[in-house]
């Protein structure tokens, strides 16, 4: 019986963006499907999607986003608005020779991707969010919302907001930091639910890490996937990275046209249950049918916690796959 030729390996690329280089990597053949990563990770965090995807039928692409990894790192702030993010999809599309993508994100790339297809939908005909839910521009000023969330203590957004402070905390350990962070939200070893999420809030003149959990790697991450990781931050350091939460206010400013507005292209939406996310934006979620109208794939997984395709790759790359298919019935 013949058996379809498995496809090539994962192709590292550099193309020209808007404010410099862009790094990506890409698989397969096919439909163009970009793949946009969050914080604190690189295109690394969707290795277990490529092939799949690429085995699927499509052309998978993951870059570097802004300020992470081989991509250019600007120093300005201003440089990270979500404007700027979006304009360096549509550069990629273009640059990869085509006019449309599908595009899905995760954490911040979830508002990224969110935004693109908000602003470009011309050219991002579909739109996948996991981990973090539509939330359509408007409301109160986001430094304002953070700050209260941490009520007497700071919220880790608000934390981020000092250029150099958060800095001077990661960079002297940043594969311990990481670790940490990433068992502080992974479902095998975050707090227990009826316990506080204290690893979000920093204690008055504290620091985030010194609320994180301590002990073993979550399951999904290998001490070479912390190494890889790790590695890239050793040598861009945090600042492109943090500069995206510093962006916040003026993407606020820079969104306000599009206040209330829904994205009616077809969309896909995966949660973890164990998500602090999926408890904090409840609200956005359930907005979804009036903010997402075009929403045909909705599904939060049971025991899962924030990286939701590192903890359930097979069922997300199920879910995904299944999605994109019918993007085209």
């Amino acid at each position: 019986m013949h058996r379809p030729a498995p496809p090539a390996a994962p192709r590292h690329r550099t193309v020209q963006g808007p404010a410099g280089r862009l790094h990506l990597v890409e698989q397969g053949a096919g439909p163009l499907v970009l793949l946009i990563h969050g914080f604190p990770e690189s295109w690394y965090s969707w290795r277990r999607q490529l092939p799949a995807l690429a085995a699927a039928g499509y052309r998978a692409v993951a870059p570097d986003v802004r300020g992470y990894g081989r991509s250019s790192r600007p120093a300005p702030a201003d440089a990270y608005r979500m404007l700027d993010l979006v304009e360096d999809n549509v550069a990629l599309v273009h640059a990869l020779g085509e006019e449309q993508a599908v595009v899905v994100g995760h954490d911040w790339g979830s508002g990224i991707a969110a935004a693109s297809a908000l602003l470009r939908p011309e050219v991002f005909r579909a739109v996948g969010l996991l981990s973090v839910p539509y939330t359509p521009p408007g409301g109160p000023r986001p430094t304002d919302v953070f700050a209260r969330m941490g009520g007497d203590q700071e919220f880790y957004v608000s934390y981020f907001q000092e250029p150099g402070r958060a800095e001077a905390e990661m960079e002297p350990d940043i594969r311990g930091w990481l670790a940490g962070f990433y068992a502080a939200m992974s479902a095998d070893t975050m707090p227990a639910r009826d316990e506080p999420d204290p690893h979000f809030v920093a204690r008055t003149g504290g620091r985030l890490r010194d609320r994180f959990p301590a002990g073993k790697l979550p399951a999904w991450l290998t001490e070479d996937d912390l190494d890889a990781y790790a590695g890239e931050f050793e040598r861009t350091g945090m600042t492109g990275a943090l500069n995206r939460y510093r962006a916040m206010d003026r993407d606020w400013e820079d969104l306000a046209p599009y206040e209330g507005a829904p994205i009616e292209q077809p969309s896909l939406f995966i949660g973890g249950a164990l998500d602090a996310s999926t408890a904090w934006m409840a609200d956005a979620i359930d907005a979804h049918p009036a903010t997402l109208p075009g929403l045909t794939s909705a599904h939060i997984l049971d025991g899962c916690g924030h990286w939701t395709q590192q903890e359930r790759p097979e069922e997300v790359n199920r879910l995904l796959t299944a999605w994109l298919a019918s993007l085209h019935d």
